[in-house]
């Protein structure tokens, strides 16, 4: 606890809003993490309930950190919104969550700036502030997650464009047919996302079972509706070969989609976080022939293709950098 005779340093608080999980992340100007607390979201509550759980977590925070000076909300989560006005509009996955004025909601109780992002662009602002995108002016950085997010770091700003959409590359079609991302068959986050992935392996191995071909990692039909990417992962670790076709046509179109992004913005580094991070292995020779063949050469050769550095933790520092960024730029 400060000693409430001393004034410490400011104080900056992160929120970062999930459909499953909350959490408050209190830090100062150099990213050191002070405190944090986790909750869970729970969505059947209205957004009243849980922004009031996140208030009464903040007074908390701040009846521990007397001796700082609050100077900063920053927030993080999951688009729809406009970060210009503050305004969260309607995000799948937080039902009832309709034009809520969030930064105004938390200004005005604290006193304070408040300021939000969506997710994806959070993240980018970690990576680039403390992560593998640290000391470039150009980075694009891509979650690869669940769905493929991404947030764009351009002459040392971020950039989320006219209406908050900039970045939205996963919506990019690749191809007429294939797994569906973002509403779009054939789209970037259809081949290059946990749930892309799992589709066309659900799909190639359903079509490899009913012609009588084995499939190690999934033997029987009944197995096809467990398959997800992890366990997709874990087979072409193991060298199943219907698991490591699986990664390569995901790898083809991830080189695929680099290459556009290359050519188009001319990064220093493009940083890929979650399933490529954890599987770099396994995606980045097939990557790097693509590149050489799709990629203009000398916007190729001054741009570094890596895994996000911050991990596990890269929530906890997202919502916090939202906070802070305005103070070193």
């Amino acid at each position: 606890m400060a000693d409430n005779n001393q004034t410490l340093g400011e104080l900056y608080l992160g929120l970062d809003i999930g459909g499953t999980k909350c959490s408050v992340v209190a830090g100062d100007a150099a990213f050191s993490i002070k405190r944090k607390i986790v909750f869970d979201t729970r969505t059947e509550r209205s957004y009243q309930v849980i922004l009031s759980e996140f208030k009464n977590h903040i007074r908390s925070i701040l009846a521990d950190f007397t001796g700082y000076h609050l100077k900063r909300i920053g927030i993080s989560c999951g688009g729809p919104l406009d970060s210009k006005k503050g305004i969260i509009y309607s995000p799948p996955n937080l039902p009832g969550w309709d034009n809520v004025p969030i930064t105004k909601i938390f200004s005005d109780d604290f006193g304070v700036e408040t300021v939000i992002q969506n997710d994806a662009n959070a993240c980018a602002l970690a990576e680039w502030l403390m992560g593998a995108g640290k000391g470039t002016s150009n980075m694009i950085f891509l979650t690869f997650g669940t769905g493929m997010g991404s947030g764009l770091i351009l002459n040392g700003k971020l950039y989320s464009g006219t209406n908050d959409l900039g970045g939205e590359v996963g919506h990019m079609r690749l191809e007429k047919t294939g797994p569906i991302g973002f509403g779009k068959a054939g789209s970037f986050e259809g081949f290059c996302s946990g749930g892309g992935i799992a589709q066309l392996a659900k799909s190639m191995v359903s079509e490899r079972l009913t012609n009588n071909q084995t499939v190690g990692f999934c033997p029987s039909p009944e197995m096809i509706s467990e398959i997800d990417t992890k366990m997709v992962a874990l087979a072409a670790q193991a060298g199943d070969p219907v698991a490591n076709e699986i990664i390569g046509i995901s790898a083809e179109y991830l080189g695929q989609g680099l290459a556009i992004l290359i050519d188009i913005l001319n990064p220093e580094c493009i940083v890929i976080g979650s399933i490529y991070a954890r599987n770099e292995m396994l995606f980045k020779p097939l990557v790097d022939k693509i590149l050489q063949r799709e990629a203009i050469p000398s916007a190729l050769e001054v741009c570094r293709i890596i895994p996000a550095e911050l991990g596990d933790s890269i929530g906890d520092y997202a919502a916090l950098c939202v906070a802070i960024y305005e103070d070193k730029f």
